[in-house]
């Protein structure tokens, strides 16, 4: 199963590449995770974001493949345990397709991007940010990972 995180945001700082790799390279080739870079709508001074989100929908549905389950992670999407996400992860497994995740900008993602999402799932009540997200995310997939088969890093 391959894992696409979509994420509105570029350039991240050297410590959260650094931070996700140290999860993405423990993964097996049967449980990977990739991460997509979306450029920011454009935003400024007076900028329109209603527009900026529409121009960061767009470039995400460019990326999506049409074959793949798309979870939204959103504020308002259900909380998971990590056991919980081990049983979602293990559930998409056995869909046989491809897993991609979607991460907005910092005005969240378009609503039609929500509503075409099969789940909303929320890291966090709290707003978190964005660097720090993909970090959590790859950690949480590598522990799901370990709980799935029997591995001691969950203790």
């Amino acid at each position: 199963m391959k894992i696409r995180l979509l994420a509105v945001g570029t350039k991240m700082p050297g410590w959260v590449e650094e931070g996700v790799e140290t999860y993405r390279k423990r993964l097996p080739r049967d449980f990977t995770l990739e991460i997509e870079e979306i450029p920011l709508g454009q935003r400024g001074k007076n900028a329109d974001i209603v527009k900026a989100r529409a121009q960061e929908a767009q470039r995400i549905r460019d990326k999506l493949r049409g074959d793949e389950y798309i979870v939204a992670l959103e504020v308002k999407g259900k909380t998971w345990s990590t056991e919980q996400l081990a049983s979602e992860a293990d559930a998409w497994r056995m869909l046989g397709k491809d897993i991609v995740l979607l991460v907005g900008g910092p005005d969240g993602l378009e609503p039609s991007l929500s509503a075409m999402a099969d789940k909303a799932w929320s890291l966090s009540p709290l707003t978190l940010p964005h660097p720090l997200v993909r970090i959590m995310l790859a950690e949480q997939l590598y522990r799901a990972w370990t709980l799935l088969v029997g591995h001691p890093y969950h203790r």
